[in-house]
This record gives structure tokens, C-alpha cells and sequence, in this order.
């Protein structure tokens, strides 16, 4: 019986030695139908590793916005053209000085291809009304409307 080339991937070392060979195969001048098979199946599992792997739960929504964003090199005035919203808001937003609205978080989750779970999570804000209180904020949660 043949032995497999590529497996599951169940450690770091075989997770980056996974990586760098798809991006061979994808600068590789040779991109036939073997070369395409192997490049999707390089990408389906190193996309399962990520998906397991990688946790944003340590993070609030506005540090995982901030780390996304550097990644890609934006900056506040490109999340306004992103998002569709002012200068300010972004401002706000990124300052947690107002939360993230529901069209917001389905807006990054899709430009960034993130879960919105990611971005729909509590966080506390910094409310300029508290200002003179010592560590005042208030969480960023869910509100439950009560049915009269």
C-alpha cells in the first residue's frame, strides 16, 4: 500500500511545513489538475488546523478589530470606507467609547472572514460621564427586552 503525502495535521512543526509547501505549489509554474488537487487539499487542512487552533476568546472585539487591522495595514480612515460609518464612530468604536451595532459586526466579519462570534461578545466601554469616578466603565452586553 502507498503511504499517504499529506495526513491530518496533529502538530505545529507539520502545520508549518504544510504551509510552506502550499505556498510552492502556489508559486510553482507547473499548475496542472495533480498541482490544483494537491494545493485544495493543503488549504482544507490547513484551514482545519486554524479552525481549531485558533482562539480569539482571549481577546475582546475591539483588540481582535485593532490586531486584524494591522494585520492587513488599515487604519481608522480605511474602516470608515469599509464599514460605511463617520470618522468619528470608527473613532469611538476603536476608543470603547461606543459599542459595536449588529450591522457593524456582520460588516467586519465579513471584510475580515471571521466568525461574528468573534465581535459579538461583551467589552467594557469608557463612559465620559464616569469620568471623575476611579475605573468607571460599563459593559458592552446584550440588552433582554422584557414582554409586557
Amino acid at each position: 500500500m502507498e503511504a499517504l503525502k499529506y495526513k491530518v495535521i496533529k502538530t505545529e512543526q507539520q502545520y508549518q511545513a504544510y504551509c510552506q509547501a502550499l505556498e510552492v505549489l502556489v508559486t510553482s509554474p507547473d499548475q496542472g489538475p495533480a498541482t490544483q488537487d494537491e494545493m485544495e487539499l493543503l488549504t482544507y487542512l490547513i484551514e482545519k488546523w486554524d479552525d481549531e487552533h485558533t482562539s480569539f476568546s482571549d481577546a475582546d472585539p475591539i483588540e481582535l478589530l485593532t490586531s486584524l487591522m494591522s494585520e492587513k495595514s488599515l487604519k481608522a480612515k480605511d474602516l470608515t470606507e469599509i464599514l460605511g460609518v463617520s470618522k468619528g464612530l470608527v473613532s469611538d468604536i476603536l476608543n470603547y467609547k461606543k459599542g459595536l451595532s449588529k450591522e457593524i459586526i456582520r460588516s467586519l466579519s465579513q471584510y475580515f472572514k471571521v466568525s461574528q462570534e468573534a465581535f459579538n461578545r461583551p467589552y467594557k466601554l469608557k463612559v465620559p460621564e464616569n469620568n471623575h469616578l476611579k475605573n468607571a466603565s460599563v459593559m458592552n452586553t446584550p440588552k433582554e427586552l422584557q414582554v409586557a
